[in-house]
């Protein structure tokens, strides 16, 4: 008798994609679509946007460098000085790739060295008013 033909009874044709789930889970923007972003009229737009009640925090708290939406104000500032959005920066401080530079890469020009940009934390507007717990008592319930 021969070998069977029906091998692996596990229905692992259902778990043939899975792994490319995985990877595109959380897939974030690349780094040349975020310096896309960083330019003043887009930056203006993102960081401006509509109430949309689908995004995380109505759309309102936005991290440009790390295409990320946040609950509030807080959360955003906290952000801002952990180590991903500071790594994040330092990735961003090189130009993004172009065709040009791929062809000079490949022998077909001159090699121009690689620029570097600067790139600073977006600025944070302070119009939200204090919340009551960092609101100090003492000195608005003082009669006079």
């Amino acid at each position: 008798m021969g070998k069977s033909n029906s091998y692996g009874s596990h229905k692992s044709n259902k778990k043939k994609h899975i792994a490319k789930t995985w990877k595109t889970k959380r897939k974030t923007k690349d780094l040349d679509q975020i310096h896309s972003d960083l330019k003043p009229e887009t930056a203006a737009l993102l960081l401006k946007q509509d109430v949309d009640f689908d995004v995380t925090g109505c759309a309102q708290h936005y991290c440009l460098h790390c295409a990320r939406y946040f609950v509030d104000m807080r959360s955003l500032k906290e952000h801002f000085k952990t180590k991903l959005h500071k790594k994040r920066l330092k990735k961003l401080r090189d130009e993004p790739y172009t065709q040009a530079e791929a062809d000079r890469a490949a022998g077909m020009g001159s090699y121009i060295p690689h620029k570097t940009v600067e790139v600073k934390t977006q600025p944070v507007e302070e119009d939200m008013d204090e919340e009551p717990s960092t609101l100090n008592p003492v000195t608005e319930n003082r009669p006079l």
